[in-house]
């Protein structure tokens, strides 16, 4: 691949390194330039571009992405389809992220051309979740180069790919809870409730619930009680904390006919952990942060538990790095309360504003330029998406595209143009869809002409997004009815991008009910201002009138 700035002239077939605009014509960076957009540039007394030409070995950006990430991809690794030279992964089912950190260095050191970035090894990761992407930088790069990135990823000799999920299994889980007079049945109550939460993204359950006195012997017999009623996984309590590999839960697990596989790690909070097996089945004697639902090293070997992964004496000891969790005396400010330590890190939900109709029922002006209190309504809806929890705010143009930037223009706000906004609603959809960063988790996505939908409506629904529980889909209603905005997980993005004609995605949330979660909202979320009518009954009043 060439690179450079040509004459107009030489430019056929090359690829335009960079967005240009002109009277009549706008070209998006990455356009393969063709025959008549020569002739229009030239028109346009336009004499040279900068622009990529590839050669005939070279494989397009796409291609190359596609190629790559399809390799890595696997039963558990789904790709989506590769747009501006990056191609991302996800998750297909719940569970550990597994990475072959050699094989994605050796990928990564081939070419500057090619990269491949991915979550952390033994990330916990729910269904859906991105959890990689190979970016090629250029518009292109060399056939061998590629064929090498395959040879690179195919060598797994194991079978397995670079990248895996481990999934969750739902393991029926014993807790035993030691007691001591000091120590009140509430805080133990609650400690259930907050293992429950932290099962709960496994299907994993809580099926038996012993309590006896902090003792050996007594923590020994309720271990071999919890196996011999089925209990796959064996967590236990301890009303005081372990000090001591002879302490009640290294002795009590030894005394059960078990052994103790390490006391203690390297992860603070979550020094105090024990490590067991009782004849096949994983004890874990919980650390006292346990009780807490912040994040801490009982979390880390517990997800892997449930993902079928071997936690060795060696992985505990390895854990150092990155294992510092505690709060930091000089972090400037402390951190929220998390609402439970397995939650995955808040997901990034971008919007899409679709401003790109002709407002047809109108009659004639564009009803996204009229005006409430003096603001378009186009504003109006751009601004509640900015001061939401959604970011960043894409706004897709079309009809009068000049007007409505102009309305925005000192807004932080991005702009997509679509060019087919005449052939319907589906067209801004996919527009808006397309013009996500890679690291947009989800997107809702917001009609302009509805004024009344507040920052807080857009953050309730955001709040309601929780792909750990199967909320992929958060639809608000009114008295049953649904209405807009729509919150999609990336999952669906597909679906969205093969939508067709003037329509939205109301038949995608009827085929996916197990995927929707609604929201019940105040009719601000019905009111949507398509007639003149409509729009003076609201206190509107239209552009030019």
């Amino acid at each position: 691949m060439t690179f450079g700035e040509r004459p107009l002239r030489d430019c056929l077939n090359g690829i335009l390194a960079h967005s240009f605009k002109t009277d009549g014509l706008a070209l998006r960076k990455g356009t393969r330039l063709t025959a008549e957009h020569i002739a229009r540039l030239q028109a346009a007394s336009v004499g040279s571009l900068t622009v990529a030409m590839l050669e005939a070995s070279d494989v397009p950006e796409d291609e190359a992405a596609r190629r790559i990430a399809a390799a890595i991809g696997g039963d558990t690794v789904e790709v989506e389809r590769a747009f501006t030279g990056r191609a991302n992964l996800f998750a297909a089912k719940a569970g550990v992220l597994c990475v072959d950190s050699a094989a994605i260095d050796a990928l990564n050191r081939i070419d500057p051309a090619i990269t491949f970035a991915c979550l952390p090894q033994h990330a916990a990761v729910e269904a859906g979740r991105m959890v990689g992407t190979v970016k090629i930088i250029p518009y292109g790069v060399a056939g061998d180069l590629v064929e090498r990135a395959l040879e690179t990823v195919g060598k797994q000799q194991d079978g397995l790919s670079l990248l895996r999920v481990a999934p969750y299994r739902p393991l029926k889980t014993a807790i035993i809870s030691t007691t001591l007079p000091s120590l009140k049945p509430k805080t133990i109550d609650k400690t259930l409730s907050v293992t429950r939460d932290r099962l709960k993204p496994a299907g994993a359950e809580i099926v038996a619930d012993l309590r006896v006195p902090h003792t050996a012997e007594a923590t020994a017999a309720a271990l071999r009680e919890a196996k011999a009623g089925g209990a796959e996984l064996l967590i236990v309590f301890g009303a005081s904390a372990n000090v001591d590999r002879g302490d009640v839960v290294p002795s009590a697990i030894e005394a059960a006919g078990g052994h103790v596989t390490h006391f203690g790690m390297p992860v603070d909070p979550g020094n105090l952990l024990v490590l067991g097996d009782l004849d096949g089945t994983p004890v874990i004697g919980a650390p006292g942060c346990a009780r807490s639902p912040r994040e801490n090293g009982f979390d880390w070997v517990l997800q892997r538990t449930l993902a079928g992964l071997e936690v060795s004496a060696a992985d505990l000891t390895g854990m150092g790095v990155g294992g510092l969790l505690m709060e930091i005396v000089s972090r400037p400010q402390p951190r929220e309360e998390a609402p439970r330590a397995t939650a995955a890190p808040r997901p990034d939900v971008a919007a899409i504003v679709l401003a790109a109709g002709r407002s047809t029922r109108m009659g004639g002006p564009n009803k996204l330029l009229a005006t409430i209190g003096g603001e378009p309504l186009v504003r109006i809806a751009a601004r509640a998406a900015l001061e939401s929890r959604a970011g960043p705010v894409t706004v897709v143009t079309g009809h009068m595209r000049d007007q409505v930037e102009a309305a925005l223009e000192d807004l932080d706000v991005r702009f997509v143009h679509n060019e087919d906004y005449r052939e319907g609603l589906s067209t801004s959809l996919k527009t808006g869809i397309k013009a996500l960063p890679a690291s947009a988790d989800a997107a809702i996505v917001l009609l302009a002409d509805m004024p009344r939908i507040t920052p807080q409506t857009i953050d309730r629904l955001v709040a309601a997004y929780d792909p750990a529980a199967g909320a992929l889909i958060v639809v608000p209603t009114v008295k049953g009815k649904r209405g807009n905005p729509v919150l999609w997980s990336r999952r669906y993005f597909d679906a969205l991008l093969a939508i067709k004609g003037d329509v939205g995605a109301r038949h995608l949330i009827g085929d996916n009910p197990e995927a929707v979660v609604e929201i019940e909202l105040d009719d601000t979320i019905r009111l949507d201002l398509d007639t003149p009518q409509a729009l003076e009954a609201a206190g509107g009043v239209l552009p030019n009138a």
